[in-house]
């Protein structure tokens, strides 16, 4: 294990158990699954930043680790990485709590690239972010 696997980087931003219907024959939960997971974090962090809605427009890696198996809690951490005029690039990182256990492993890495948009799907400026009020 890497060094920088030991913990999840980012904020905790959705959990969700992996469940029978997901999986295939196997035993291990579809790649696809998981992906679908990660882009809905990655729509959660980029939409509060973007203050409105947000779209994928990319994932620009996207890495499988180690299996999901059923029963497993996947828990999905995101970074933003930059905000530019109208995009987010986010670092999302799943980790999959293993089934009945504290275990927990870095089971996929991705980078998304969302966009802020208006109500009909134009791409528009991020807000700046609004300070911290004590």
């Amino acid at each position: 294990m890497d060094a920088d696997d030991d913990q999840p980087k980012g904020e905790l931003t959705m959990r969700v158990p992996a469940m029978p219907a997901d999986a295939n024959a196997n035993g291990d939960i579809f790649g696809g699954w998981v992906m679908a997971q990660m882009d809905l974090a990655a729509g959660i962090r980029g939409a509060e930043r973007a203050h409105g809605r947000v779209a994928t427009v990319a994932v620009n890696a996207l890495t499988f680790r180690k299996p999901v198996k059923i029963g497993d809690t996947l828990c999905v951490y995101s970074v933003i990485d930059k905000v530019g005029r109208s995009s987010i690039s986010l670092s999302i990182e799943a980790w999959a709590q293993r089934h009945l256990t504290r275990e927990r492993i870095k089971v996929t890495e991705a980078s998304f690239v969302m966009v802020a948009i208006d109500e009909a799907g134009r791409p528009v400026p991020v807000p700046p972010e609004a300070p911290l009020i004590p």
